[in-house]
């Protein structure tokens, strides 16, 4: 592991506790639970499919898919993570399966899935562009990547500092809708993009910042 990835990981794992106290991280809210799986039932295929959640954290978008009779498979690069996620399908009852990994290029060997779903995750990558290539190889033919993503106004202001050499990644912050598309664009057959700002009920309350769901498909 390089250094920075062993940064990366102690970062993750150090967040993994309060993570989901983050309205639309744990999910926990009734508002927000139903906003997301509303989201979600709107963008997944009508039936059942196999989904790859890259960058999963705790698991909460995994849960929601597997509650709707998707199969998940999620990796994160943080171990703390992969357990509160695998401790929260345990809780539900639910089957999942979660893999300690890097998300940029996901050790899920031959297996094809019918969705790969990415959620506030390209900006903390090394290499997104490259990432997205890979991500579209682990689709099955006519399968869909979905991201969930943003250019966020607060980055920078938190004052929690992210790892060392964050300002040279090349999305730090965030990235626009529209150059999202274009970068995705290469590696699919179509992009469309819903605008997810002005629904308070995602995020906890108003955001004054970009926010979208990207729907490709291959």
């Amino acid at each position: 592991m390089t250094d920075r990835a062993a940064s990366i990981t102690a970062y993750w794992d150090a967040a993994a506790a309060a993570f989901d106290d983050e309205p639309d991280h744990g999910l926990r809210a009734g508002p927000t639970r139903a906003a997301w799986a509303r989201l979600l039932d709107s963008l997944m295929p009508t039936d059942p499919v196999d989904v790859l959640d890259v960058g999963c954290g705790t698991g909460s978008v995994s849960l929601l898919l597997a509650e709707a009779g998707h199969r998940p498979t999620g990796i994160d690069l943080a171990p703390r993570m992969v357990e509160r996620a695998r401790t929260k399908f345990a809780a539900a009852g639910l089957d999942g399966r979660f893999l300690v990994g890097d998300a940029m290029a996901p050790a899920t060997g031959d297996q094809r899935f019918g969705v790969v779903v990415a959620r506030h995750l390209v900006w903390t990558l090394p290499d997104p562009r490259t990432a997205l290539r890979e991500w579209v190889t682990r689709l099955r033919p006519g399968g869909r990547l979905l991201l969930v993503e943003g250019r966020w106004r607060e980055a920078g202001r938190t004052g929690v500092p992210y790892v060392a050499g964050a300002e040279s990644l090349p999305w730090n912050g965030g990235i626009s809708a529209e150059e999202l598309a274009d970068a995705v664009r290469p590696f699919v057959t179509a992009v469309r993009v819903e605008p997810l700002s002005g629904d308070t009920d995602l995020w906890g309350g108003p955001v004054d910042d970009e926010r979208y769901a990207l729907i490709a498909d291959v």
